[in-house]
């Protein structure tokens, strides 16, 4: 196992990682979320997923002022975050990443988290690496709903996973670009699980921290989304 500063140093030396910011109407948290990613050295696409708000003037910004390292593309209608999700994992591939993370437009996330989820796919131990938020620290009224949702990825994708649902995630070139997926909305989360088990990719967790805001606690997976991807994929089985 290397040290933090070996990983450190391994990492500054990837010039392939590219991180994939979904963002919907994130005008509030995008700049200052943008602006610790640049800091941090890696490649961004930014994925506007059709919105309303400032969202894409503040990442046209950031391209105009770092052309080679940001990457902006927009979607003229809401498709949803797997929508946005395979927009930037397609152009992540065509930029030829070694490495994709996905990460969220909405401030939860540390920066510096992305070189210990790095660090397996750079080592050659893992395909794909999920970074597991401590649901011990997490709100309840988010706990449940990933409870949940772990559950239902168990029942129906058949792989136990810490978190199906967080948003911090990095794959090797060759594992994202052998997922076939489908969804729409939050429920491609599960679905790279799924995929994860179907194409016999290995598959690691880490630890990650997670930053609770009013903001961010309204955003992604909860109870009534987890009703949602359950109701959609049960209907799915008597198609």
């Amino acid at each position: 196992m290397k040290s933090i500063e070996a990983t450190a140093d391994l990492f500054q030396q990837q010039k392939g990682i590219y991180v994939i910011l979904p963002a919907y109407n994130e005008e509030k948290t995008l700049d200052g979320v943008m602006k610790e990613l640049v800091d941090l050295g890696v490649n961004l696409i930014v994925v506007d997923d059709g919105s309303t708000d400032n969202t894409y003037c503040v990442a046209r910004g950031f391209v105009k002022r770092y052309p080679s390292q940001v990457s902006l593309y927009r979607h003229p209608l809401n498709r949803g975050l797997g929508g946005a999700l395979r927009t930037g994992i397609k152009a992540a591939i065509a930029h030829q990443a070694d490495i994709i993370v996905t990460f969220d437009a909405d401030g939860q996330h540390h920066s510096q988290d992305i070189i210990p989820l790095c660090l397996p796919l750079i080592n050659g131990a893992a395909d794909v690496v999920i970074g597991k938020r401590n649901f011990q620290e997490m709100p309840f009224r988010k706990k449940f709903g990933n409870v949940v949702m772990n559950i239902i990825t168990l029942l129906f994708y058949g792989r136990d996973v810490e978190d199906s649902q967080s948003g911090l995630r990095a794959f090797s070139n060759e594992a994202a670009g052998s997922m076939e997926l489908h969804s729409r909305d939050y429920g491609i989360s599960s679905e790279i699980i799924g995929e994860v088990q179907r194409k016999k990719l290995r598959l690691v967790e880490v630890p990650i921290t997670t930053i609770y805001t009013d903001y961010s606690l309204s955003k992604g997976t909860n109870t009534s989304v987890g009703l949602k991807i359950l109701a959609k994929l049960i209907r799915n089985i008597f198609k």
